[in-house]
């Protein structure tokens, strides 16, 4: 069981920017969140902290002197830390997001952008990786654990980034059925998105690499399914 509220301690969060008036106004409403906040303003100083592995959320630049972004973030992923990363950067493009995604962030949000929105994205983030025990779907070879957030295949534990756990589990509890795109982000996305409703298609083509393209089947112009058969 959780413990109460009141004497729960706070989330830890690191926060690597290298702009440093924005890294402390950053902080600073973080902390009036409630959160803990540690800043670093130097990509290869942020692997290091983060790897230390007590952090319940990084939030991450991409373009640091050091080690940028992408590096940092691939490093962490390599060396078995599920640390959630939401992604920062001044860059825009569905190519940059793609690449940021691909080294295992869970978020990314595009510079300049809403305070209130980032502050929804550190909170859905965070609430995901403390979600109380859900039960365990069973979906052919897949096993999604809810509540562990650990999924395997054929008994194998496939790592996945907290965002491609929740489109998966979305396709799962509905398995078998056809899930669109605008659903997927309805009930994964827990702020108002306004980007590319595609964005769907790569963690759907993540989560095909990872798990076997013939486990999620496009329906054109529906959406998605999760098969249990081959």
């Amino acid at each position: 069981m959780r413990p109460p509220a009141a004497h729960r301690p706070p989330f830890r969060l690191l926060l690597v920017e290298d702009e440093k008036r924005l890294a402390l106004s950053l902080a600073k409403g973080l902390r009036a969140e409630g959160y803990a906040v540690d800043v670093v303003h130097d990509g290869l100083e942020g692997l290091h902290r983060a790897g230390g592995d007590g952090y319940d959320l990084v939030v991450l630049d991409i373009m640091l002197p050091g080690m940028n972004g992408y590096r940092v973030c691939g490093a962490l992923r390599a060396a078995g830390n599920d640390v959630p990363i939401l992604m920062l950067t001044a860059k825009d493009g569905e190519y940059d997001e793609a690449e940021g995604l691909d080294t295992g962030a869970d978020d990314y949000l595009t510079k300049p952008f809403s305070y209130v929105v980032l502050v929804a994205r550190v909170k859905a983030l965070l609430r995901r990786r403390g979600r109380s025990a859900q039960p365990v779907l069973r979906v052919g070879p897949l096993t999604v654990d809810q509540g562990a957030r650990r999924v395997e295949r054929d008994g194998a534990e496939v790592a996945l980034t907290a965002k491609e756990f929740a489109v998966l589990e979305q396709l799962a509890v509905r398995a078998g059925e056809v899930v669109s795109k605008a659903e997927i982000l309805e009930h994964v996305w827990d702020f108002a998105y306004e980007g590319d409703v595609n964005i769907i298609e790569v963690y759907v083509s993540a989560l095909r690499r990872k798990l076997g393209a013939e486990r999620i089947a496009t329906v054109r112009g529906a959406g998605y399914r999760l098969v249990a058969g081959d």
